[in-house]
């Protein structure tokens, strides 16, 4: 686990979906004035130079952000992330305005849009990326960050002081364990605190394995369980991610129909060929 550097994926397709998703979350939930905490269980570095050598190895945000970064006609559901994106990249002025060299991680993007009331909660266990969220966020007062492993850290800050809660579970996958754990770590932080919002991030590398992690979850008990999922190209034995998505459980009101605004937009910008979206309610009330 502690190999896993996001810069080789950041922009992404991946990316794409469970940001713009994140922030949809967001800021629904912020339409009541209620503080809130927003809980990162692998925060990452915080932003990406898209021009250095992880990024540019794989290339893989020129087939994400790459394609929509200048879009102008956007769907209401797609309008904060783009916001968000460009404001990263007009905010480091080493870069022409126009040119895409940055890529905002998820705490950079929450950070954006945080108030005055809400605070961030940052986990990470790489010793690099915690030293560079260290320096992203240097005196602000409402983020803290902690270094260990984000899955007992969820456990250890449910529930929250606030009692409303946006949780991102973005692990690496590295480890073929690290899909039992998300779902059992899932079910007990529900079990602690069956009010708050979760969304699990997951790769589609071998459809059995993911199946696996989500019929878990689905068969777990817990209500309200909401699929948001992207494939650009059919499920393969091959090697490499064909599909990416999202496992909302409590997603709040109208983010289903929020989604499938935003990958009816989406899908013919970003399919390569045979893939498919799915906006499903899995568990209901």
């Amino acid at each position: 686990m502690l190999s896993y550097r996001h810069g080789f994926h950041a922009g992404n397709y991946a990316d794409v979906l469970k940001h713009s998703i994140l922030l949809q979350a967001l800021s629904l939930l912020q339409k009541k004035d209620k503080p809130l905490v927003y809980i990162d269980t692998h925060a990452g570095a915080g932003g990406y130079a898209l021009e250095d050598d992880f990024a540019q190895k794989t290339g893989e945000y020129l087939e994400g952000i790459g394609k929509l970064w200048q879009e102008t006609s956007v769907p209401q559901a797609m309008t904060a992330y783009l916001e968000a994106v460009r404001h990263f990249n007009e905010g480091n002025e080493e870069q022409a305005t126009d040119e895409l060299a940055w890529y905002p991680g998820s705490p950079a993007i929450v950070d954006m849009h945080l108030r005055e009331q809400d605070r961030m909660l940052l986990h990470e266990l790489h010793n690099t990326d915690v030293e560079l969220l260290q320096e992203y966020f240097e005196g602000a007062r409402q983020v803290k960050l902690v270094h260990g492993d984000g899955l007992q850290g969820l456990l250890a800050a449910v529930p929250p002081l606030e009692r409303r809660a946006l949780v991102l579970v973005d692990p690496s996958y590295e480890l073929k364990s690290d899909y039992q754990d998300v779902a059992d770590t899932l079910i007990k932080a529900h079990r602690k605190f069956a009010t708050g919002v979760y969304l699990l991030w997951y790769p589609v590398v071998n459809r059995a394995q993911t199946e696996a992690m989500l019929t878990k979850l689905k068969d777990s008990g817990i209500r309200r369980q909401l699929r948001i999922e992207q494939s650009i190209k059919p499920d393969s034995d091959e090697f490499g991610m064909t599909a990416a998505g999202l496992w909302v459980i409590n997603p709040p009101w109208q983010l289903d129909t929020q989604a499938e605004e935003l990958l009816e937009w989406l899908h013919p910008r970003l399919n390569q060929g045979g893939g498919s979206v799915t906006v499903t309610w899995e568990v209901g009330e």
